[in-house]
Parts: structure tokens; C-alpha cells; sequence
């Protein structure tokens, strides 16, 4: 070894553990011993050597004269094999590569000078089980140019990148970079050498030489690859190069020509978005009980934010002469970028997408801008050095005037300025000669312009504790210190509570204010001239730190995370230093430290910190595949074909499970849970416990040694404090294997005392989670028991998803099935099928009219298919097994409690959902549960649960709606579609214009005599004739007559008369008063046709007396007329008929006596109720014979039941009806005389969507 003047032989360096037996050090003794690699150390003063035979060590003078005689070796016992050898001067770090394909790295102790580990760079078999311990000893180390990160090769190849304290970024040896798109295993690229580029944006490769196998010919013959030459390019974070920058939350990245910042932060959009929830969640708050509730929450997704980059591509006018980029610095509003090149600065505004440049580029080549660079307010803080003055400064430059140094403000410095940083109104910079300069700094309004000044505050010495300038990596000016802010009860001691962090070559060290001698009272002190305190001594914080992370906001409800200061360390981390705060701001204990230092691992690199949100975001390198232009039996494949398509997408990561993990590992329970308590609104919370009682759970229940103290049972005791606590223990139990449930219920509690403690909170959803751990734990009778209760609590609280799936679970147990539970439901899991599964395979055909029925007996034939859904198969397969029968009891119990308690609309919902057979259940059960006991008590709770109003139309209204009380000849009503929603239904029934015109012509001419309501002799009764409508076997019925299409000629917005001579008269004001009072009278459309479903199945079940109720509620003449019909063409149960009269008396006394209103319509209906038992059935003729229908003089006909029967009329018979290309047809059921629409297979929805959609649009119907 040489020095340029003598030689040195390496036979007489002594060389032992450490300096301090060096004297006594053993000696080579080889002749044939000679250095293999070696590199110089500046900051370490001495040489890292590898020696032909493995060994590796350090040589170093123990003098400032570098002769034989003075210099001395050092070497670690334990490396025999190392092969090269990197040297990092900012951390003094020395990389030995080993044949073993390990990287152990070492540094030297500053008291015995020995070689220590620092750690390893190492691929495990648990992230690599293919090439680890097959990759062969390592070839090349290189640390990059800003000592960030370093880079190994290996001889059979594959390169990965490190962080400086062992954190793998990159490795070429697994995933995406190891196999092609077709799966076929790559050969990894051989590297004969490589060489960082400028600044690290670069790393020049040259490939291997020598024989390859391909792996592709048949005879295996080796083919020899020429070398090539790679370029691979790299962006790195800001905090490498410019650390201050450890105060913001944007994770900012720069290269060689762009930045990549991170679009939007996650809290700011969390909040927005957990707002418009909550508004949304209020404003659905009165919807009905029928509509399907949608998605409550939005996931994690939302708050991790987004994973895209904001790409800002440098000015190329910037970069003609100042290329590469150097420095960044992003505010911490997250508008505004500078960014520093090789001479000079420009910054751009994310606002108005500019840039701004030095006007004078004489100017702009006359600084180099050496400390870095920080944002203050709308200010430019930077460091640099002047040229043409040969003078080192400190500017200050305005965003928002012109980039020039006419309005800069410049501070000369003493010396080179190799560190800024700036905190609240300080500004922090670390100089050549060891020295710590603090500056205030402060905005001044000079006439329409801004300006800003420094001014020295305090000056501090370093060199006593700094070895070399060139180790500090960074400077930090920060409030954190040993005391919290209880103990510092003066203003002046909270605001004077600074201290300086300082990371001299991975050594955290901190200096505070000394304030042990006497204090000066704020009131006394001018502040002008108030004299800052010194700093103490420092104190190593933390070894192997990267990067530092504070913040100076203030929050009470989250003290412990606003306070931490947080570190990265590499492979081995993070850390986070804690303050402890005692429980009602108490007086802390003397001997209780306050703040501890808690390590925890990440998966991820952390860039930045999200105090609040209590999350780390970082940047992973990712790949993707894509097939090469070159085939793979070609020989001459070129060497980036084995490389996938690069991307870098922003990570980010919960870490508050390990802090309270680690709290509770230290018995600090209580400081574990002021924690959780200030972050329990975050909307994460709840994954947060998950995961720390699943990562206990694992650990401790797999461990193969006894655990003496578990952690466990403090883990759940600690859930119990939350509410979240049942959901929390069943989702992890849910996400562990059945082999570790004893052990976790062993802590947690019985799972049967937890089933019932859900039950009582009325949280079915988790206790439908706990019967599937029952299910798998205890015996199916256990199951079954909990399962009926958990069934009967969900039918009674509406959970129809909830049902659905306990009914299926029932019928595995009882089948066997129970290998296969079913999924658990959540509140956020709709229906996949909507709730349609029932209804859409069931048709209904009731086209028997009543003349067709025997009068020996009362029968009502319907055509039920059944149902071949999966709700289908419970009542067609096994239909007599004892399981479906047990289902069937609780769901009969069911719906026979509903009907008791007249709850009609769950009743129906319940039907709906379940797939329930409402009508083979109400004919069962017609005399029992389905008889009405109090017709007074049903129209009550009807009119209050389907939001009918009760009526308000006078009694001298009802017979004479206009006001001269007399139907004039020829003239009907029209409605606009404004004016009722009705006449917005669409309906086709086949029957064309003109018969439609002349058949209802045919019935509503005038009466024979006008009908005067005033006469003495009171009512009168006459006959009215109806003809039944037919065309090609479709039926028309009153109820859907009185529906118009869409096309139909109705004057929008426009009350008319039609008469015969197509003339057009205006109503009169008492006219409009009853139409009003009319609307007044009907409750909403989605109540309206629930009503007319349910009509249909109680017609169809024979629940007369039902009908009666619900024809009263809809106060249609109509339909009482047609259940009058029904009861004299059939044998109708004696007891029904006098249960039916009973009930009408007690309505018209309810009437008379408590709803007035009411009395009238009641009588109306009660005298149409009321026929002789001796009249014969006027619906025994034939279907084309006109037929009489008995009714009050003065009263409008059935087919005038509503002023769309008129309207209808008017329209059709003036011929004035466009009709549509193509309108979808509808089928028409009908009982007796009771029509409603019911669409077919073919078109709308089904009778059930009336009780699954919130709203039902008119125009499917």
C-alpha cells in the first residue's frame, strides 16, 4: 500500500478487536496476504479493507502522521468471507460484502475504536423462499452520491436497494422482475459493474459477459452474450437531500427534470367525505320504512386517500443551465414548489400552473444555493453563496412580487451554511464551522409591498460535540422536550420550550433550554431585549435514525400524537417518543419519566406523518408486466426485456395498534386509553383494536415456549372500554383459524354470553357473526336455539336480509349442512338480488269473474306457480321435512302477531321480503287470526301507518260535487296530470279507440231525471247499467279504466269541461274547492297501491271484513259494491256476515261521535252494504247483458268512482288519444269486481316492489 511516496507493507499494521489493545495486537504474518478492495473513510480517517482471504478490517493512524509505524488495525472476529466493500461517509458506515450473499455493515465505537454492527442487508426466506441462499456471494456495493441509500449486486445476479439503516426499497429478485407474463422464470441480470450518476437520478450498468444458457434450445447449448449498457432512473424523496421538510404532511418527490406530489391529503378528504354521509344519513332519515337502505359506510379507501401523483414538470427554460434539481420545498398549504438546480432558484404555483424565473439571469448565475431551502408564509427562505462577493447570505424572497434580488432581503453569514430549517417564526441554520445560528424573522408592511427581515437571535457552538460539519444530517428546531406542557406554567417557559434536534450520522441528539438558573417574570422583561435562555448539553435521543418527523400544533383532544416526536430507523422501524400525561391534569409522580420511547415495525417507508389521522404515507415501487417485442426463442435478447414496467404508487399505514400495544406491554394501560379515547372518532378506530388483539391472538397462540405473562387478557380487557368491543372480538375471531378460537374466547368471554349481549343491544348483525362460532364450538341444539331467538328478534325489527339468511342457516342445521355456515350479513350488505327473488318467478292469474262461481259455495280458484328461487325452494323441496315445518311456525307466529296488532304494512313488507304465501295463510286462517275484532281500532292504525288522512270532504259535497248540484248532459271532467298523479299511469289493454269511445258512451248518458240532493223525499235509488269490455280474451276493468297514457291529450295545468260538441267550458270556484278538497283527501301514491295489493290478496283470501276496511280507507264506492256482490253470489260465513255489520255499526258511531268528517262517506258505504238477502245477484247474466247496480240518487256511479273515470270518458270519446308506436302490454287480475293492475313477466316490476321501493314509478304500473 502506497500513500504516493512510500510504500507500506501491510505485515507490520498490527490489528486486533479494538485501538485499545492494539498494542498488543497480533500481526498478519502472511507473505501472500494482499488487499482485495479498500476505500477510503474521510470522516472516519482511515481505510475499510478486505483481504484476499475473507477477513475484513479498518485501518486507521492513531497520529496526525500517516507512517507504518503510527497506523493500526481493527477487525470483527466473526466475517471471514467478505468480498468488497462501500464506504458512507455522512453516516460512517463501512458495507462489507460476504460470499454468503449478506451485507454487514459497521461502525466504529468513538470510545475503543472497535468495528461494531450496525446490522445487516439480508434477504430472508420468508420474503424470498426461491433464490434466498442461492443468490452466491455479493459482487458490488455502491452507496449513491447523497449517502441515501446503497446498492447491491450479487454474482449469479439481481440487484436491491437499501435506505441507508438496512430498509429494502427494491429488489430484482422476486415478483414481477423474476417471471415474464406468461409465468416462465427469468434469468436474473449479471452485473460486471455500475456507477452512480449526478445528484443519484441515475445508475449506469453494464451487463455480465460469458457464456449464458438460455434455457430454450433443446440441446442446452450456450450462447455468449455481448455486454450492454443499462440506465436505470430513480426519484427520491425531498427529505434526502432537503430534511426540512420533516414538518409537512405532503409526501413530495423529486427527479431529475419533475416533481411528484401527492394529489390532496387524506384527512381533508376523509372529513368531506364523512360529512356528506352524515348529510345524506339526515336527509334519508324520514324515508319509509319500505325503502331499501343504502351502503351506510365508505370504507377505508376514502380516508387513505388518493394513489395517483400530481406530476409538475420542471420550466426547461430553468433547466438549460441548471440542471439537475438539487433541492425542493413544497409549503404547507400544498400550492406552492421552489426548487433549486445548479445556480439559482424558480418556484411554481399549483394555482395558476406558472412558473416564475429570475428576470436577470446574470443574477440567477451569480448564487449557488448550498443549506437547502424552506417556505415561511407567502417567503422563500434559502441559503447560498454570492459569487461576485465571494460571500456567504441568507435571503428572503416574496412569492408574489417579481424574482428579483432588488426585493429579496439579504443577511450576511459568517460562514458556509450547510443545513435551514425553519420553525414558527425561527429560522434555524447549521454552518460549516459547527456553529448553530438562530434568526427571527418577520413580515413588514412596506407600503403596498411585503417585505420581511431576519435578525439574529442566538448563536450556539458545536464543535465540541461534532467531529466533521459534513455528519449532521439534520436540524430541527421543535418544542419537544423532557417536560411537558403541564410542567411549564408560565407563558414565557411554553413558548420559550424549544429545543434543537440534531442527527449527527444516524445519532439523535437533543439540546434544550437550560432553566436552572433563576427565571425573569414576562411582565418584567421587555421583549425587545428579553435574553433567550442557553441550551443544555446534549442527549442522545435514538441511534440509526433516518429521518425526523414534529409538528408545532396544538390540540388538546390529541396531545399524545401532536407532542411525539416521531423517528424512522431503517429496517429496524420506526419510533416514536410519547409524552405521558397524568389522568385529570393530576400532579405527576417525581420518579415517573414523561415521555417514553416506543419502537413499533411498518411495512412501508415512511415519508411523512399524519399526526392527527394517525397514519405514515410513503411511496412503493411497482411493477407491471407487459410482453416484449422480442421472442423469447431469439438469442440475442436484449438485457432491459427482463425488466417489467416501473411505477410508484403513494402507501400509507395505520400505526396506533403498536403504540397501544406497547403501552399495555408496559403496564401503561391508562395512558393506552387517553390514547385510544382522543382518536376514537376517527373512522378507522375500529380496524385499529382488530388488529391488535388479531397480532396478540397470533403470536401468543402459536407460540411453541409457554408465555409467562400473556398479553391477551389485557388486550380484551382494554376492548371492553370501547363499545365496539363485541364487533371487534367476533370480526377477528371471523379472520383467525378455528384451532386458536379457544384461546381467544378463553380471554375474551363465552360466546354465548356474548350472542346475548349483542341481543340486547339490539345488534343483530354481530350476533349473527357469534352463531357462526357457535355453530362451530357448541352442539347444533346450542345453535339452534340461538338461531330461533336471533330469527324472531330480526322478523320483529324488520332485518329481512337478516331473515333470509337465518332461514338458510336453519336448514343446514337441520340437513346437515353445517360445514358450510353462511356468510354473515352486515349492514352494508344489500340483497344481491334486490329482494325480487319471490316475486319474480310467481304469477297470479285470477281471471275467473264471479258469475262463474257456484252459489252452493264459496270458493275462490286462483293459479299460484310456485316459486323457483332460491326463497322458492324452501316450500317446494322437503316441503314435509321437520325443519321446514319449525321455519314455518315462527313465520306463521309471526304474521299472525302482526295481524293482531293491525301492522298491515310490515305485514305486507314481510310477505314481500320473505317470500311468505300470504294468501294460502290468510284462507287458513280467515275465521281466526285474520278476522277483524275492532274495525274502529284497524281504521285508525291504518290511516296512522299508511299516512291516509281522514276525510274531509262535507256530506252535501259527496252527492252533488258541482255547485249547483246537478251533472249537466254531455259534459264530463278533466284533470290535468298536474292535478292528480294518477293520470300519469300507462296502460294498454288492446281495445281500440272507437270501441272504447262507444261502450263507455253507451253507459254514462245523463240519468232520466235530474237528481236534486235538496228533495224532501230523501235519497232515491235507481238502476245504472254497466257493459263489460273484451277484446281478443283481454279484460278491462273500472280500476284500470280510469288510468290515461302518457299520450293522452290532458290539457297540462288546465282544469276544463269536454263536451259532446268538443266545446270548452271553465269551472266554477266551488268546482275547483271540491277537486282541491278531494286531493286533500288521498294520502301518498306508494300508500295508495300498497293499499290496493294488499286489497287484492285479503279479496283473494276471502278476508271480507279486511276489504270492507280497506275499501273505507280508500272511500271507494266501487269496491264496497263489489264485496256486496261477492257475499250475495257466494255462501259467506254467517258469522263473517254479522262480524262485517257489527264492525260497520261501530264505525258510523265513531263517526257520529268523534270524526263528523267521516259519518257521511261511512253512510254512503253502510247502505250499500246493507241489500236484501233476497235480491237476486245482479252479476248471474251473461257477460255482455247490461247490468243494474243499485245506488243512491245523487251519488256518482261506479264507473264515476273518481274524476278519472269522467276524464277518461271525455278524452276517448272525443277521439282526441294519441296513441304510442310501442307500448308495453299489462295483464289485468280481478276478483269478482275488483280489478288492480299487475304487470306481466315480461315488463314492471312485480306486486312486491310495492313493499321494496321507496318510491314505485307511476308510469310501470
Amino acid at each position: 500500500m502506497t500513500n504516493g511516496r512510500k510504500a507500506i507493507n501491510l505485515c507490520t499494521v498490527p490489528f486486533s478487536v479494538d485501538l485499545q489493545s492494539s498494542r498488543a495486537g497480533s500481526f498478519l504474518g502472511f507473505a501472500d496476504v494482499h488487499i482485495r478492495d479498500m476505500e477510503y473513510c474521510a470522516t472516519l480517517d482511515g481505510f475499510a479493507v478486505v483481504f484476499n482471504d475473507g477477513k475484513v478490517g479498518f485501518i486507521t493512524p492513531v497520529s496526525s502522521r500517516f507512517t507504518a509505524e503510527q497506523l493500526h488495525g481493527v477487525w470483527p472476529q466473526d466475517v471471514v468471507d467478505g468480498t468488497c466493500v462501500a464506504v458512507n461517509n455522512k453516516y460512517r458506515l463501512m458495507a462489507f460484502g460476504c460470499a454468503s450473499g449478506s451485507v454487514q455493515v459497521y461502525t466504529i465505537d468513538n470510545t475503543t475504536g472497535a468495528m461494531l454492527l450496525s446490522h445487516k442487508l439480508e434477504l430472508t426466506a420468508k420474503q424470498y423462499p426461491d433464490i434466498w441462499n442461492k443468490t452466491g456471494a455479493v459482487k458490488l456495493v455502491k452507496w449513491s452520491p447523497d449517502n441515501s441509500v446503497v446498492i447491491v449486486t450479487w454474482e449469479n445476479g439481481g440487484l436491491s436497494l437499501w435506505s441507508v439503516f438496512g430498509a429494502q426499497l427494491i429488489c430484482t429478485l422476486g415478483g414481477d422482475f423474476a417471471y415474464r407474463s406468461d409465468g416462465t422464470k427469468k434469468d436474473p441480470l449479471k452485473i460486471n459493474s455500475m456507477s452512480w450518476g449526478a445528484e443519484g437520478y441515475h445508475l449506469w450498468v453494464v451487463s455480465g459477459f460469458g457464456a449464458h444458457n438460455t434455457g430454450i434450445e433443446s440441446d442446452s447449448k450456450s450462447i455468449v452474450k455481448q455486454p450492454g449498457i443499462l440506465l436505470f432512473q430513480f426519484i427520491k424523496s425531498v427529505l434526502t437531500v432537503n430534511p426540512c421538510m420533516s414538518n409537512q404532511e405532503q409526501v413530495l418527490l423529486q427527479g431529475e427534470d419533475r416533481l411528484y406530489l401527492n394529489c390532496g391529503e387524506a384527512s381533508q378528504t376523509q372529513s368531506a367525505r364523512s360529512s356528506s354521509v352524515r348529510s345524506e344519513r339526515k336527509a334519508g332519515g324520514g324515508r319509509s320504512p319500505f325503502a331499501d337502505s343504502g351502503l351506510e359506510s365508505q370504507g377505508l379507501s376514502t380516508l387513505l386517500g388518493h394513489r395517483h401523483w400530481h406530476v409538475v414538470q420542471i420550466s426547461n427554460t430553468y433547466l438549460e443551465s441548471n440542471w439537475p434539481i438539487r433541492f425542493s420545498a413544497i409549503d404547507k398549504l400544498g400550492q406552492n414548489i421552489a426548487v433549486v438546480g445548479k445556480f439559482g432558484f424558480a418556484h411554481y404555483s399549483l394555482l395558476t400552473k406558472k412558473w416564475k424565473l429570475f428576470g436577470n439571469i446574470t443574477q440567477e448565475q451569480n448564487m449557488i444555493v448550498t443549506g437547502g431551502l424552506a417556505w415561511w408564509n407567502d417567503f422563500i427562505v434559502l441559503a447560498c453563496y454570492n459569487i461576485s462577493d465571494r460571500q456567504e447570505e441568507l435571503r428572503v424572497y416574496l412569492r408574489t412580487s417579481n424574482l428579483d434580488n432588488a426585493f429579496a432581503h439579504v443577511t450576511r453569514a459568517q460562514a458556509e451554511t450547510l443545513l435551514l430549517s425553519v420553525s414558527r417564526d425561527v429560522v434555524v441554520v447549521f454552518r460549516a464551522d459547527c456553529s448553530i445560528c438562530l434568526y427571527s424573522i418577520e413580515g413588514k408592511s412596506d407600503g403596498p409591498t411585503t417585505t420581511a427581515g431576519i435578525q439574529v437571535l442566538q448563536e450556539l457552538s458545536m464543535s465540541r460535540y461534532i467531529p466533521h460539519p459534513f455528519l449532521v444530517v439534520s436540524v430541527t428546531l421543535t418544542s419537544v422536550s423532557t417536560e411537558n406542557g403541564i410542567t411549564l406554567k408560565m407563558p414565557q417557559q411554553a413558548r420559550d420550550a424549544e429545543s434543537i434536534m440534531l442527527n449527527l450520522a444516524g445519532q439523535l441528539i437533543m439540546m434544550q433550554r437550560d432553566r436552572s438558573g433563576p427565571q425573569i417574570r414576562e411582565k418584567d422583561s421587555n421583549p425587545n431585549q428579553r435574553k433567550l435562555l442557553p441550551f443544555c448539553p446534549p442527549v442522545v435521543l435514538a441511534q440509526s435514525v433516518e429521518n425526523v418527523w414534529t409538528t408545532c400544533r396544538a390540540d388538546k383532544q390529541k396531545r399524545h400524537l401532536l407532542e411525539a416526536l416521531w423517528l424512522s430507523c431503517g429496517g429496524a422501524g420506526m419510533k416514536v417518543w410519547l409524552p405521558l400525561f397524568p389522568r385529570d391534569h393530576r400532579k405527576p409522580h417525581s420518579f415517573l419519566s414523561q415521555r417514553i420511547m416506543l419502537p413499533f415495525h411498518i411495512n412501508i417507508y415512511p415519508l411523512a406523518v399524519l399526526f392527527e389521522d394517525a397514519l405514515v404515507l410513503g411511496a412503493v415501487n411497482d411493477t407491471l408486466l407487459y410482453d416484449s417485442l422480442y421472442a423469447r426463442s431469439s438469442a440475442r435478447e436484449p438485457p432491459e426485456a427482463l425488466f417489467p414496467y416501473c411505477v410508484v404508487e403513494r402507501t400509507s399505514q395505520i400505526y396506533l395498534h403498536h403504540i397501544l400495544r406497547q403501552l399495555l406491554v408496559r403496564n401503561l394501560g391508562e395512558q393506552a386509553l387517553l390514547l385510544a379515547q382522543s382518536c376514537a372518532a376517527l373512522p378507522y378506530f375500529p380496524h385499529v383494536l382488530e388488529l391488535m388483539l388479531h397480532e396478540v391472538l397470533e403470536e401468543e397462540a402459536t407460540s411453541r415456549e409457554p408465555i409467562p405473562d400473556p398479553l391477551l387478557p389485557t388486550v380484551a380487557k382494554f376492548i371492553t372500554e370501547f363499545p365496539l368491543f363485541l364487533q371487534t372480538v367476533v370480526h377477528c375471531a371471523r379472520k383467525t383459524e378455528y384451532a386458536l378460537w379457544n384461546y381467544l374466547f378463553a380471554a375474551v368471554g363465552n360466546p354465548k354470553d356474548l350472542f346475548e349481549e349483542c341481543l340486547m343491544a339490539q345488534d343483530l348483525d354481530t350476533a349473527a357473526s357469534y352463531l357462526i362460532i357457535l355453530q362451530n364450538m357448541e352442539v347444533p341444539a346450542v345453535s339452534r336455539q340461538h338461531a330461533t331467538l336471533l330469527f324472531n328478534t330480526a322478523l320483529e325489527q324488520g332485518k329481512w336480509d337478516l331473515c333470509r339468511h337465518m332461514i338458510r342457516f336453519l336448514k343446514a342445521i337441520g340437513s346437515g349442512e353445517s360445514e358450510t355456515p353462511p356468510s354473515t350479513p352486515t349492514a352494508q350488505e344489500p340483497s344481491s338480488s334486490g329482494g325480487f327473488e319471490f316475486f319474480r318467478n310467481r304469477s297470479i292469474s285470477l281471471s275467473q269473474s264471479a258469475e262463474n262461481v257456484p252459489a252452493s259455495k264459496f270458493s275462490l280458484q286462483k293459479t299460484l306457480s310456485m316459486p323457483s328461487g332460491p326463497s322458492g325452494k324452501r316450500w317446494s323441496k322437503d316441503s314435509d321435512c321437520a325443519e321446514n315445518m319449525y321455519i314455518d311456525m315462527m313465520l306463521w307466529r309471526h304474521a299472525r302477531r302482526l295481524l293482531e296488532e293491525v301492522r298491515l304494512k310490515d305485514l305486507g313488507c314481510f310477505a314481500a321480503q320473505l317470500g311468505f304465501e300470504l294468501i294460502s295463510w290468510l284462507c287458513k286462517e280467515r275465521t281466526r287470526a285474520a278476522r277483524v275484532d275492532n274495525f274502529v281500532l284497524a281504521l285508525k292504525r291504518l290511516h296512522k301507518d299508511f299516512l291516509w288522512p281522514l276525510p274531509i270532504i262535507p256530506a252535501s259535497s259527496l252527492s252533488s260535487p258541482f255547485k249547483n248540484g246537478k251533472y249537466r248532459t254531455g259534459e264530463q271532467l278533466l284533470k290535468s296530470q298536474s292535478a292528480d298523479p294518477f293520470l300519469r299511469l300507462e296502460i294498454d289493454t288492446g281495445v281500440s279507440r272507437v270501441q272504447r269511445s262507444q261502450s263507455w258512451l253507451g253507459n254514462i248518458g245523463p240519468t232520466p231525471h235530474e237528481i236534486d240532493p235538496a228533495s224532501p223525499h230523501g235519497p232515491q235509488m235507481q238502476d245504472a247499467f254497466l257493459s263489460p269490455l273484451s277484446n281478443k280474451g283481454d279484460e278491462c276493468s273500472i280500476g284500470s279504466a280510469t288510468d290515461l297514457t302518457e299520450s293522452s291529450s290532458v290539457v297540462d295545468g288546465d282544469w276544463t269541461m269536454v263536451d259532446e260538441n268538443f266545446s270548452t267550458l271553465s269551472l266554477t270556484q266551488s268546482e275547483l274547492e271540491h277537486i282541491s278538497m278531494e286531493l286533500a283527501s288521498k294520502g301518498p301514491h306508494k300508500s295508495q297501491v300498497q293499499l290496493r295489493y294488499l286489497l287484492h290478496i285479503f279479496m283473494e283470501a276471502g278476508c271480507l271484513d279486511w276489504c270492507i276496511v280497506i275499501g273505507l280507507i280508500l272511500r271507494e264506492s266501487s269496491i264496497i259494491n263489489q264485496i256486496v256482490v261477492l257475499i250475495q253470489s257466494s255462501e259467506v260465513d254467517r258469522e263473517m256476515l254479522q262480524n262485517i255489520k257489527t264492525g260497520l255499526h261501530a264505525v258510523d258511531r265513531w263517526a257520529t261521535t268523534d270524526c263528523r268528517k267521516c259519518r257521511s262517506s261511512a253512510s254512503s258505504r253502510r247502505s250499500r252494504s246493507s241489500p236484501k238477502p233476497s235480491s237476486p245477484s245482479p252479476w248471474a247474466r251473461p257477460p255482455n247483458t247490461p247490468v243494474p247496480v243499485q245506488r243512491r240518487a245523487g251519488a256518482p256511479l261506479a264507473t264515476e268512482a273518481s274524476p278519472r273515470a269522467r276524464s277518461e270518458v271525455a278524452v276517448w270519446s272525443a277521439g282526441r288519444r294519441r296513441t304510442r308506436p310501442e307500448r308495453r302490454r299489462r295483464n289485468l287480475f280481478r276478483t269478482g269486481l275488483t280489478t288492480v293492475p299487475c304487470p306481466n313477466d315480461g315488463g314492471g316490476p312485480s306486486p312486491r316492489a310495492v313493499f321494496l321501493r321507496s318510491s314505485v314509478p307511476l308510469r310501470t304500473l
